[in-house]
């Protein structure tokens, strides 16, 4: 067995090899270093000390350090050299060697720590009173005309406003951020606006269209028996229900809508003929709640008879063109998917008469340019990996794929569903049209821009020279959801720091089924640390108390997945019905976790009752 001495020398060996190869790595991406900005120079240094750090396997070093009680580097990521030479000079005072390891300009732990908080604040603004954790909250469609809900989320801890340029137009853009800076005057709060560039988004292209029909459902118990009417949407073709939550739209015209009022009844025949009575509630916005009691089958031109309480026959009228049903292929383990770059509507697979296959099902993609870098035997992910195939044949035209994982009973392909090819060397990258067609209202209205489906350095030199047409100082939040953004991290980071303030956000949608749900763990906690060693905030996003946000009750598993959020300087919140609750737990998870966690430091608060063999965290409640 080795003496003390021979093992605190034998750390003393790898201390100066590792500290060795930290000076080889300044020293060989020194030009790279020199072209950030001033404000990122030593967080760039730092973040090359720490890749060289990394690139020693230094498992047995570590334990060799717990085993001694000295520190165990475990914390090393946003200090490095500092870290290092400190416990150098500790191991040359155990030796006999009163030798301090000192450098100028290099961050100490109080310094790095001062760096992080002012690249944030820069970034996402100014923190909550009682949280250090900002919030994000994507604001739905119908924001632009409810500066209520906008207020409400600003109340309740919303920190910045994310709006994404994939959906809706520049006019309810601005209607939103209008909405944004009526609440920040009158709260005397600030939030800051973050607008998603598209990008070049890989989806499944358009369905066939179905009936035009609108099906009702009442809720029913297990004996058949209605417990509950079915809820539905009336108002113009234009004015979604609120929230966009998913109920029938009856779509009718303006005039025949200004007719309406509560307690109003609308009477009609259904396709089979079956008298159905609708019920008018109250107003919400544009639109109108109904109720209706029985199943009901609502196709385009069903004559409509408005009948007041007095059984007054008010109005009648032909209803208006109802959009088709939403069409979708039903796909099984060892069913064929031919994906096509001709953009004819996709259908269901045909079978004849006898049940024997004559077409299998089809469907175009967003992106034709896919498939001359497709091969055979890559992968293929439909709608968040719902569903997984294996290309089985692959030409300039379409790609053959065999369904190799869906649910038992078979899943559902829609229009409009995200593609993944995590093994395919695609060309697409950059800047699409519409970004930068986009960009000219983001760089006058936004306070940073958010950068899709990064995946190297010319992707992030790409937007730096369209940004350099306008006159801003807008931020950039590099949003990392490939395997090539993931593997080339570090340059893209050192790029991007040649402008300020930037940000990271881990987009884990995309990025899980792109690295494998295998790696996606380590893969996450990679880049929390990467981020750690530039200094830059990180934004956690991507189904964060997902269940909440959309259906109202949280599931055990996000409660604690937004518990670990906590880790990084901000946390997405994605739209849904329920999004106000979702804000108010997330602002309560946030400032509890704190107590107990600052980014990877555990934090040990006094124990109630502990000196009795007690567990109480009453005191931790707010």
């Amino acid at each position: 067995m080795k003496t003390r001495k021979e093992r605190l020398s034998d750390i003393d060996h790898q201390l100066k090899d590792i500290i060795a190869k930290v000076n080889e790595m300044e020293n060989t991406y020194a030009r790279e270093i020199e072209k950030v900005h001033p404000v990122y120079r030593k967080s760039a240094l730092n973040l090359v000390h720490y890749l060289g750090f990394r690139s020693f396997d230094i498992d047995l070093l570590q334990s060799q350090l717990r085993d001694l009680g000295l520190p165990g580097l475990s914390n090393i990521e946003a200090h490095v050299l500092k870290s290092l030479l400190t416990l150098s000079s500790i191991i040359n005072h155990l030796l006999g060697n009163p030798i301090r390891e000192k450098r100028k300009g290099i961050i100490s732990f109080k310094k790095s720590k001062k760096i992080l908080n002012r690249n944030t604040k820069l970034l996402f603004g100014y923190k909550s009173k009682k949280r250090r954790t900002r919030i994000m909250v994507t604001l739905p469609g119908s924001a632009a005309d409810d500066y209520l809900l906008v207020n409400h989320l600003m109340n309740l801890g919303m920190n910045s406003a994310r709006i994404n340029c994939a959906h809706d137009n520049p006019e309810t853009w601005k209607k939103m951020i209008d909405n944004i800076h009526q609440s920040s005057q009158k709260l005397s709060k600030s939030c800051k606006i973050m607008m998603d560039l598209g990008g070049p988004k890989l989806r499944t292209g358009d369905m066939q269209a179905g009936p035009e029909i609108i099906h009702i459902r009442p809720e029913k118990d297990v004996t058949g028996k209605i417990v509950h009417p079915a809820k539905i949407w009336i108002a113009p073709p234009d004015i979604p229900p609120p929230g966009n939550i998913k109920i029938p739209h009856i779509p009718v015209t303006e005039t025949w809508f200004k007719n309406l009022k509560r307690g109003d009844t609308i009477h009609l025949n259904d396709t089979r003929g079956k008298k159905v009575k609708l019920m008018v509630n109250g107003r919400k916005g544009d639109g109108r709640w109904g109720y209706c009691h029985s199943s009901a089958y609502i196709s385009s031109g069903t004559e409509f008879k408005l009948v007041r309480p007095n059984n007054l026959e008010k109005v009648s009228r032909q209803l208006p063109r109802i959009p088709p049903l939403e069409q979708y292929i039903h796909l099984k383990v060892n069913d064929y998917l031919i994906l096509h770059k001709n953009p004819k509507p996709g259908e269901p697979a045909i079978y004849d008469g006898e049940g024997k296959l004559f077409q299998h099902a089809h469907i175009s993609c967003t992106l034709p340019e896919i498939f001359s870098d497709v091969k055979t035997g890559e992968p293929v992910f439909f709608d968040d990996g719902k569903i997984e195939g294996i290309v089985t044949g692959a030409n300039e035209e379409e790609l053959r794929i065999k369904i190799t994982y869906a649910k038992d009973a078979g899943n559902k392909l829609k229009a409009d569903k995200g593609i993944n090819l995590p093994e395919s060397d695609l060309k697409i990258r950059g800047l699409t049209i519409k970004d930068k067609t986009d960009l000219k209202f983001v760089a006058l209205h936004a306070d940073t821009v958010n950068l899709s489906f990064v995946n190297d350095v010319n992707d992030v030199q790409q937007l730096l020279d369209e940004l350099d047409k306008y006159d801003t100082s807008i931020g950039i939040i590099l949003k990392i959801e490939t395997r090539k953004g993931f593997k080339n991290l570090p340059r893209i980071i050192l790029t991007a720091m040649q402008t300020f303030p930037v940000g990271v956000m881990i987009a884990r949608g995309d990025l899980a089924i792109e690295t494998g749900w295998k790696n996606f763990a380590t893969i996450q906690e990679e880049i929390l640390r990467i981020c750690e060693a530039s200094h830059l905030p990180d934004v956690w996003a991507t189904q964060v108390l997902e269940n909440l946000a959309k259906k109202g009750v949280p599931s055990r598993a996000e409660i604690t997945d937004a518990a670990m959020a906590q880790r990084a300087e901000c946390v997405m919140l994605n739209k849904g019905a329920y999004i106000e609750k979702a804000v108010k737990m997330l602002d309560k998870i946030l400032r509890r976790m704190q107590r107990f966690q600052k980014k990877k430091e555990v934090m040990l608060p006094k124990l109630e009752g502990a000196e009795k063999l007690y567990l109480s965290h009453d005191k931790f409640n707010i």
